[in-house]
């Protein structure tokens, strides 16, 4: 067997594992490059090491940081709360502000697992005690939250920008986030709509904290809402470093006071920043070894010029379900594109990339995936628990096919 189809072998293996066990992939990963590139390949140490995305990790290192920060000190939580009150009972805008105010806090910075982690116990309270379906709040939570994904500010959005940039795919950073945006809340309203969504419009609710009124917001909170408002004019205006400017805030908000330094390092979703670091590694062997162009050859033979989009929406949609969005499937197949253009004879780089951000990130509200698991966690009961679990699978299954034909339609048939 060659070193390419080995190395392919070792990321088909990564992938396989990370649907079917606990294990984080990015250790596998890493083990993995080391042994093959080592002691298979004949490279040095850090010729294998030279793959460790050094940019990426501290840029996701400091903008979690500082996002865990603001989620520690409360200041997320009680944005979130003064959005929802703003809905004044209207049972039927009370999912439609979950939906915009998680996809607004997962723009600024958190991303879709932070977001949903923060929003979804506050949405699933809410309409268990204003009656509103559950399955269609955690349809808005977990949409909303994975509609802001993409932004340059988020983690998931830095990650991507940061593997479309290593195949010199850059510049679109904004309409990549609005692509997704744009698509997440096409299926989270078409679902709010056909399940029955606009029948809430006529009833009423509270939908107040159980413990009360929170507290307005105090000097720790106004703080970190100016930094995070420098964050963005910073990067807008002046073009800054995303990852080193979150640093530096993160650093004034302990010298000021204003957030824990401690308990945020340990709310920082260092599994995934680990995952996304490990694969990136091991990826970079496969374009060592040629393993990518044998990975790129396989993925050719399932599409042509015009089907590509549509069937790349599929494939990592349906392996999403399963595995982790932006820590394996996303590191494995943007990659790809390229070679998979050369292949087919020519297509839109942008909009194969669309397809694989898109196709992977709809599927994400089902139970097997983090957001929908969190959803599923903060719901009263275990019986309705356990329904809405099988509602939620039906959903993120459906959302392969549904991806697949919007991707299909969108990036294919209509910008052809």
């Amino acid at each position: 067997m060659s070193l390419a189809a080995i190395s392919l072998a070792a990321l088909g293996l990564a992938v396989v594992l990370s649907c079917t066990t606990r294990l984080n992939v990015g250790l596998l990963s890493l083990a993995l490059a080391w042994i093959i590139g080592v002691y298979l390949g004949g490279m040095k140490l850090g010729e294998v090491l030279a793959g460790f995305p050094v940019q990426l990790f501290l840029t996701l290192a400091g903008v979690t940081l500082l996002f865990a920060q603001a989620q520690a000190n409360g200041t997320l939580e009680k944005l979130s709360w003064q959005a929802v009150r703003l809905c004044r009972g209207n049972s039927g805008l009370i999912p439609v502000a979950f939906f915009l105010v998680a996809a607004a806090l997962a723009s600024i910075g958190p991303g879709n697992i932070a977001t949903a982690a923060l929003i979804a116990p506050i949405g699933m309270s809410v309409a268990a005690r204003a009656k509103i379906p559950l399955f269609l709040m955690a349809l808005m939570v977990g949409n909303g939250a994975n509609a802001g994904s993409l932004s340059p500010f988020a983690p998931t959005g830095v990650i991507v920008n940061g593997l479309l940039a290593r195949i010199g795919i850059s510049g679109y950073e904004w309409r990549t986030y609005l692509y997704n945006l744009a698509a997440h809340a096409a299926v989270a309203f078409a679902g709010y709509l056909l399940f029955g969504g606009w029948r809430l419009f006529a009833r009423r609710a509270s939908c107040a904290p159980e413990t009360g009124a929170l507290a307005p917001f105090d000097r720790r909170n106004w703080i970190t809402l100016a930094v995070i408002a420098a964050l963005i004019a910073a990067v807008l205006a002046l073009e800054v470093n995303v990852g080193m400017a979150a640093f530096c805030g993160a650093v004034l908000l302990i010298l000021l006071r204003a957030a824990p330094e401690g308990e945020a390092i340990a709310r920082m979703p260092w599994g995934v920043i680990l995952m996304v670091s490990g694969v990136t590694v091991l990826i970079a062997l496969l374009e060592k070894t040629q393993g990518m162009e044998l990975f790129t050859g396989i993925l050719a033979r399932f599409a042509t010029r015009e089907s590509v989009t549509g069937m790349i929406a599929f494939l990592t949609g349906l392996i999403s379900v399963y595995s982790s969005t932006s820590g394996v499937v996303l590191p494995a197949f943007l990659p790809t594109i390229p070679g998979l253009i050369e292949r087919l004879g020519g297509g839109d780089p942008l909009a194969i990339a669309s397809s694989m951000n898109v196709g992977s990130h709809l599927v994400d509200v089902s139970p097997l995936s983090t957001i929908g698991a969190l959803a599923i966690a903060a719901v009263p009961t275990a019986s309705e628990a356990h329904s809405l679990f099988y509602k939620l699978l039906a959903w993120g299954l459906s959302m392969t096919v549904v991806g697949a034909l919007g991707c299909y339609l969108f990036f294919g048939v209509l910008r052809a």
